[in-house]
């Protein structure tokens, strides 16, 4: 009887202890709590450019298309940010940050011979609403995100004399111009609590950014010459983090 009652208070101490620590990750991730994440994000663009166009020579209107000319953005890495406001047990809004990144321009078809063109440091906040899949008590925890993305471009520069010289000739100068744009993003994701307030996530978004580049060069007699092209830069993001969840 006595190993009996031993028994019975074992599992009695194991089903508490079992349902403590599901209480306790419950309320990990629930409404009212908040998640801060970071670690490495990827950043592949899918899109290309349009061929260069020059508008105007010295106030004149040409509209020559270039063709054969086209570029492409580059991949790129760095630390990404990201917070989350759980509204509900399954509902949270996010907010997608990354420190700041450099992205480099390179040529594709009649432009290719130059390689590098420029390089920008874009900035690409983006504000998300999510759906987290499963109980608060799971584990895994997939989601998926639909949100809205404002993208603007910092420190545009044309790095190619090369490039420079052939397009307003020798002597010549040229100023890059990033138009900003909204845009929309998809995401899943998911989450894999390793602790109570701890867990480790993946995700990859998407977002359908598009880009007017202005091309104001100057040649050596003081010609202006202005080309425009579309870049779509479309970036494919991975994110793998750790998060803490207060």
């Amino acid at each position: 009887m006595r190993n009996y009652g031993r028994v019975i208070n074992s599992v009695g101490m194991a089903a508490c202890i079992c349902l403590t620590a599901l209480t306790e990750n419950a309320h990990a991730q629930s409404a009212g709590s908040i998640t801060l994440s970071t670690g490495w994000l990827h950043i592949a663009p899918q899109g290309n450019a349009t061929p260069l166009v020059v508008q105007s020579i010295g106030g004149e209107t040409v509209n020559r298309q270039l063709a054969g000319t086209g570029a492409h953005a580059t991949s790129t890495n760095t630390v990404g940010i990201t917070t989350e406001y759980y509204v509900t047990d399954n509902i949270g809004v996010a907010m997608l940050l990354g420190l700041p990144l450099t992205v480099n321009l390179v040529g594709d078809g009649a432009l290719e011979k130059y390689g590098n063109l420029g390089s920008t440091r874009p900035m690409p906040p983006a504000i998300e609403l999510r759906y987290h899949l499963f109980s608060v008590g799971s584990k895994l925890r997939p989601f998926i995100g639909l949100g809205v993305n404002y993208t603007w471009f910092t420190q545009v520069r044309t790095t190619n004399s090369r490039f420079v010289s052939d397009s307003v000739g020798p002597g010549g100068s040229a100023h890059a111009t990033l138009s900003s744009s909204w845009n929309p993003v998809f995401e899943i994701g998911a989450n894999y609590a390793i602790a109570k307030h701890w867990s480790v996530g993946t995700s990859v978004n998407y977002m359908p950014v598009k880009t007017h580049l202005t091309l104001d060069g100057q040649t050596a007699t003081g010609t202006q010459i202005v080309s425009k092209s579309t870049l779509r830069l479309n970036p494919l993001s991975v994110f793998v983090n750790v998060a803490y969840t207060f």
